[in-house]
Protein backbone atom coordinates (compact mmCIF):
# COMPACT_ATOMS: atom_id res chain seq x y z
CA UNK A 1 0.00 0.00 0.00
CA UNK A 2 1.19 3.74 -0.82
CA UNK A 3 -0.11 6.98 -0.33
CA UNK A 4 -0.62 6.92 -4.17
CA UNK A 5 -2.92 3.98 -4.27
CA UNK A 6 -5.17 5.58 -1.20
CA UNK A 7 -5.38 8.91 -3.47
CA UNK A 8 -6.79 6.68 -6.81
CA UNK A 9 -9.26 4.92 -4.70
CA UNK A 10 -10.76 8.35 -3.67
CA UNK A 11 -10.44 9.21 -7.03
CA UNK A 12 -13.03 6.03 -8.42
CA UNK A 13 -16.83 6.55 -7.75
CA UNK A 14 -16.39 2.61 -7.05
CA UNK A 15 -14.94 3.22 -3.88
CA UNK A 16 -14.85 6.98 -3.22
CA UNK A 17 -17.93 6.59 -0.42
CA UNK A 18 -16.11 4.21 1.49
CA UNK A 19 -15.01 5.52 5.25
CA UNK A 20 -11.01 6.30 5.19
CA UNK A 21 -10.87 3.08 7.30
CA UNK A 22 -12.20 0.75 4.61
CA UNK A 23 -10.38 2.79 1.85
CA UNK A 24 -7.27 1.59 3.95
CA UNK A 25 -8.09 -1.83 3.98
CA UNK A 26 -8.61 -2.28 -0.27
CA UNK A 27 -5.61 -0.33 -0.54
CA UNK A 28 -3.53 -2.55 1.56
CA UNK A 29 -4.69 -5.71 -1.26
CA UNK A 30 -4.08 -3.01 -4.04
CA UNK A 31 -1.47 -1.81 -6.65
CA UNK A 32 -1.73 0.91 -9.13
CA UNK A 33 -0.55 -0.58 -12.52
CA UNK A 34 0.50 1.93 -15.65
CA UNK A 35 -0.26 0.50 -19.27
CA UNK A 36 0.60 2.18 -22.70
CA UNK A 37 -1.41 2.10 -25.82
CA UNK A 38 -2.12 -1.47 -26.80
CA UNK A 39 -1.04 -3.11 -23.68
CA UNK A 40 -3.22 -6.33 -22.59
CA UNK A 41 -4.38 -6.16 -18.94
CA UNK A 42 -5.17 -9.63 -19.39
CA UNK A 43 -6.37 -11.84 -22.10
CA UNK A 44 -9.16 -14.35 -22.67
CA UNK A 45 -8.77 -17.39 -20.04
CA UNK A 46 -6.21 -16.12 -17.88
CA UNK A 47 -7.07 -17.07 -14.36
CA UNK A 48 -9.27 -14.30 -12.65
CA UNK A 49 -6.81 -13.95 -9.68
CA UNK A 50 -7.05 -10.11 -10.13
CA UNK A 51 -10.07 -7.28 -10.24
CA UNK A 52 -9.34 -4.37 -12.10
CA UNK A 53 -10.72 -0.71 -11.60
CA UNK A 54 -9.85 1.94 -13.83
CA UNK A 55 -8.72 4.80 -12.50
CA UNK A 56 -7.44 6.60 -16.34
CA UNK A 57 -7.50 6.21 -19.65
CA UNK A 58 -9.66 3.79 -21.71
CA UNK A 59 -9.68 0.13 -22.06
CA UNK A 60 -11.91 -2.30 -25.14
CA UNK A 61 -12.93 -5.57 -23.76
CA UNK A 62 -12.27 -7.74 -26.95
CA UNK A 63 -13.67 -11.23 -27.37
CA UNK A 64 -12.46 -13.72 -29.73
CA UNK A 65 -15.00 -15.37 -32.35
CA UNK A 66 -14.49 -17.54 -35.00
CA UNK A 67 -12.82 -17.25 -37.70
CA UNK A 68 -10.00 -15.41 -36.27
CA UNK A 69 -11.70 -12.03 -35.55
CA UNK A 70 -12.25 -10.34 -32.81
CA UNK A 71 -15.80 -8.36 -30.91
CA UNK A 72 -15.18 -5.52 -28.62
CA UNK A 73 -17.73 -5.65 -26.29
CA UNK A 74 -17.56 -2.35 -25.06
CA UNK A 75 -15.40 0.11 -24.33
CA UNK A 76 -14.36 1.29 -20.38
CA UNK A 77 -13.12 4.21 -18.99
CA UNK A 78 -12.73 5.90 -15.29
CA UNK A 79 -14.39 4.60 -12.64
CA UNK A 80 -15.52 1.68 -14.69
CA UNK A 81 -15.09 -2.10 -13.11
CA UNK A 82 -13.10 -4.23 -15.14
CA UNK A 83 -12.75 -8.31 -15.32
CA UNK A 84 -14.71 -8.19 -11.85
CA UNK A 85 -17.46 -11.00 -12.65
CA UNK A 86 -15.21 -13.48 -13.71
CA UNK A 87 -13.03 -12.73 -10.72
CA UNK A 88 -16.08 -12.97 -8.30
CA UNK A 89 -17.09 -16.52 -9.73
CA UNK A 90 -13.36 -17.56 -9.63
CA UNK A 91 -14.17 -18.08 -13.53
CA UNK A 92 -11.36 -17.28 -16.25
CA UNK A 93 -11.48 -14.07 -17.63
CA UNK A 94 -14.09 -14.36 -20.64
CA UNK A 95 -12.48 -11.96 -23.21
CA UNK A 96 -9.15 -10.07 -23.05
CA UNK A 97 -8.77 -5.85 -21.53
CA UNK A 98 -6.54 -4.31 -23.61
CA UNK A 99 -5.45 -0.23 -23.47
CA UNK A 100 -6.78 2.04 -26.26
CA UNK A 101 -4.35 4.67 -24.56
CA UNK A 102 -2.30 5.15 -21.83
CA UNK A 103 -4.31 4.13 -18.78
CA UNK A 104 -4.29 3.62 -15.25
CA UNK A 105 -5.73 0.58 -13.16
CA UNK A 106 -5.99 -0.77 -9.74
CA UNK A 107 -5.46 -4.30 -9.80
CA UNK A 108 -6.77 -5.88 -6.39
CA UNK A 109 -5.88 -9.06 -5.45
CA UNK A 110 -8.97 -11.39 -5.52
CA UNK A 111 -9.03 -13.81 -2.44
CA UNK A 112 -8.48 -10.87 0.26
CA UNK A 113 -10.56 -8.38 -1.74
CA UNK A 114 -13.30 -11.10 -1.84
CA UNK A 115 -12.74 -11.36 1.67
CA UNK A 116 -13.29 -7.97 2.41
CA UNK A 117 -16.55 -7.58 0.73
CA UNK A 118 -17.92 -10.00 3.51
CA UNK A 119 -16.84 -6.79 6.19
CA UNK A 120 -18.27 -4.08 4.10
CA UNK A 121 -21.33 -3.46 3.10
CA UNK A 122 -20.85 -0.13 0.63
CA UNK A 123 -18.32 -1.46 -0.77
CA UNK A 124 -20.77 -4.75 -1.74
CA UNK A 125 -23.56 -2.20 -2.84
CA UNK A 126 -20.65 -0.30 -5.36
CA UNK A 127 -19.90 -3.60 -6.83
CA UNK A 128 -22.99 -4.67 -7.33
CA UNK A 129 -24.16 -1.35 -8.81
CA UNK A 130 -20.94 -1.94 -11.45
CA UNK A 131 -21.65 -5.26 -12.32
CA UNK A 132 -25.76 -4.50 -12.66
CA UNK A 133 -24.36 -2.19 -15.22
CA UNK A 134 -22.52 -4.26 -16.82
CA UNK A 135 -24.90 -6.55 -17.52
CA UNK A 136 -27.15 -4.02 -19.06
CA UNK A 137 -24.33 -2.85 -21.42
CA UNK A 138 -23.65 -6.06 -22.74
CA UNK A 139 -27.26 -6.72 -23.33
CA UNK A 140 -27.84 -3.98 -25.08
CA UNK A 141 -24.52 -4.71 -27.26
CA UNK A 142 -25.51 -7.90 -28.21
CA UNK A 143 -29.02 -6.52 -29.27
CA UNK A 144 -27.43 -3.96 -31.70
CA UNK A 145 -24.64 -6.16 -33.08
CA UNK A 146 -27.78 -8.85 -33.88
CA UNK A 147 -30.64 -6.97 -34.39
CA UNK A 148 -29.24 -3.70 -36.99
CA UNK A 149 -27.98 -3.17 -40.10
CA UNK A 150 -24.20 -2.43 -40.01
CA UNK A 151 -24.22 1.46 -41.01
CA UNK A 152 -27.43 1.94 -38.01
CA UNK A 153 -25.01 0.34 -36.02
CA UNK A 154 -21.98 2.78 -36.58
CA UNK A 155 -24.25 5.54 -35.84
CA UNK A 156 -25.23 3.60 -32.48
CA UNK A 157 -21.88 3.29 -31.48
CA UNK A 158 -21.02 7.34 -31.94
CA UNK A 159 -24.06 7.97 -30.48
CA UNK A 160 -23.65 6.16 -27.28
CA UNK A 161 -19.64 7.95 -27.10
CA UNK A 162 -21.28 11.23 -28.19
CA UNK A 163 -23.32 10.69 -25.06
CA UNK A 164 -20.41 9.25 -22.66
CA UNK A 165 -17.69 11.34 -23.89
CA UNK A 166 -18.96 14.17 -26.17
CA UNK A 167 -17.98 17.82 -26.15
CA UNK A 168 -19.37 20.77 -27.85
CA UNK A 169 -17.70 21.81 -30.74
CA UNK A 170 -19.29 24.66 -33.13
CA UNK A 171 -22.68 23.02 -33.53
CA UNK A 172 -21.55 18.91 -33.45
CA UNK A 173 -19.71 16.81 -30.97
CA UNK A 174 -15.94 16.25 -30.60
CA UNK A 175 -15.53 12.30 -29.58
CA UNK A 176 -11.75 12.79 -27.88
CA UNK A 177 -10.74 8.27 -28.52
CA UNK A 178 -9.12 7.81 -31.76
CA UNK A 179 -9.92 3.95 -32.95
CA UNK A 180 -8.92 2.64 -35.45
CA UNK A 181 -11.09 1.28 -38.57
CA UNK A 182 -10.63 -2.18 -37.53
CA UNK A 183 -11.31 -0.75 -34.28
CA UNK A 184 -14.60 0.71 -35.28
CA UNK A 185 -15.44 -2.73 -37.32
CA UNK A 186 -14.26 -5.06 -33.83
CA UNK A 187 -16.91 -2.65 -32.41
CA UNK A 188 -19.70 -3.03 -35.20
CA UNK A 189 -19.21 -7.05 -35.92
CA UNK A 190 -18.19 -6.46 -39.24
CA UNK A 191 -15.06 -6.13 -41.87
CA UNK A 192 -12.56 -3.14 -42.06
CA UNK A 193 -13.32 -2.55 -45.28
CA UNK A 194 -17.14 -2.01 -44.69
CA UNK A 195 -15.54 0.30 -41.83
CA UNK A 196 -13.96 2.22 -44.58
CA UNK A 197 -16.65 2.56 -46.83
CA UNK A 198 -18.96 3.67 -44.26
CA UNK A 199 -16.64 6.22 -42.28
CA UNK A 200 -15.07 6.97 -46.15
CA UNK A 201 -18.13 8.25 -47.17
CA UNK A 202 -19.89 9.51 -43.77
CA UNK A 203 -16.74 11.84 -43.98
CA UNK A 204 -17.79 13.30 -47.08
CA UNK A 205 -21.63 13.78 -46.19
CA UNK A 206 -19.73 15.74 -43.15
CA UNK A 207 -21.79 13.26 -40.83
CA UNK A 208 -18.88 12.10 -39.09
CA UNK A 209 -15.35 13.56 -39.37
CA UNK A 210 -12.22 11.65 -38.41
CA UNK A 211 -9.36 13.65 -36.78
CA UNK A 212 -6.08 12.29 -35.27
CA UNK A 213 -7.14 12.55 -32.16
CA UNK A 214 -11.26 11.66 -32.36
CA UNK A 215 -14.04 12.51 -34.36
CA UNK A 216 -16.65 15.59 -34.88
CA UNK A 217 -20.09 14.13 -35.07
CA UNK A 218 -21.56 17.17 -36.92
CA UNK A 219 -25.30 16.37 -36.58
CA UNK A 220 -26.65 14.14 -33.63
CA UNK A 221 -29.64 14.15 -35.57
CA UNK A 222 -28.63 12.57 -39.03
CA UNK A 223 -26.84 9.52 -36.52
CA UNK A 224 -30.25 9.18 -35.04
CA UNK A 225 -31.74 8.97 -38.30
CA UNK A 226 -29.05 6.50 -39.26
CA UNK A 227 -29.15 4.42 -36.08
CA UNK A 228 -32.92 3.53 -36.58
Amino acid sequence: MTPDTEALLRSCALFSRLSADDRRKVAEVSVARRYEKGDPIFSEGDASDLLFTIVSGRVKVVKAIPGGKELILEILGPGDPLGAIAAYEARPYPASAIALEPATCLAAKRAPFMALLETCPSLVRGMLGGFSLRVVELAKRLGEITGSRVEARFAQIFLKLGDRLGQPRGSGIFIPLALSRQDLADLAGTTMETSIRIMSRWGKERVVATEADGFVVSSREELESLGR
